[in-house]
């Protein structure tokens, strides 16, 4: 069970927070994270670029909110697909399977975890970004369902269910 504790007043501008390559691509900037909120809740923001795609999934302890800043985002939703663009918003609750792909050339989301209890997951299969622009990165499902094994957050169910064509 996670800690909750006393959250603290937060402000940061645009670029600031931690910035994290996630193992399922993307970089992510963490804007309030759990031990910050008192346990209620993750809140990063995802840059991603065209093609990235996320396995069918679910978040057995958290729901999982989307709101799109740029860009445009196919998500399937237990069962059903549609197109999200920005302004647009998804909401997955917990238990739900989902998974979603970037169609645009470029993607920016804020991401919220209701509670932040999935945090371990995503520092777990994350990695701090340097400071060499362009770094190469390498997507690893494989060690993303590792991580969620070992630390809950998430539930990889198959690969993702977008038809190819």
């Amino acid at each position: 069970m996670a800690t909750v504790s006393t959250p603290t007043p937060i402000v940061r501008a645009r670029d600031e927070g931690e910035r994290r390559w996630f193992y399922g691509g993307g970089v992510h900037t963490w804007k309030a994270t759990s031990e910050e909120t008192g346990g209620a809740f993750l809140l990063f923001e995802d840059e991603m670029e065209q093609g990235k795609t996320t396995p069918l999934h679910i978040h057995p302890e958290s729901d999982e909110t989307m709101y799109l800043l740029e860009g445009e985002i196919l998500i399937h939703l237990d069962g059903s697909e549609n197109r999200v663009s920005a302004g647009g918003l998804m909401v997955a609750p917990r238990g739900v399977p989902h998974a979603f792909m970037v169609l645009s050339k470029t993607a920016r989301l804020l991401c919220l975890h209701t509670p932040g209890c999935a945090q371990a997951f995503y520092l777990d299969a994350s990695e701090p970004m340097g400071n060499a622009p362009g770094e190469a990165r390498t997507v690893d499902f494989s060690r993303i369902a590792a991580s969620g094994k070992k630390n809950g957050g998430i539930e990889i169910l198959g690969p993702p269910p977008f038809a190819r064509g």
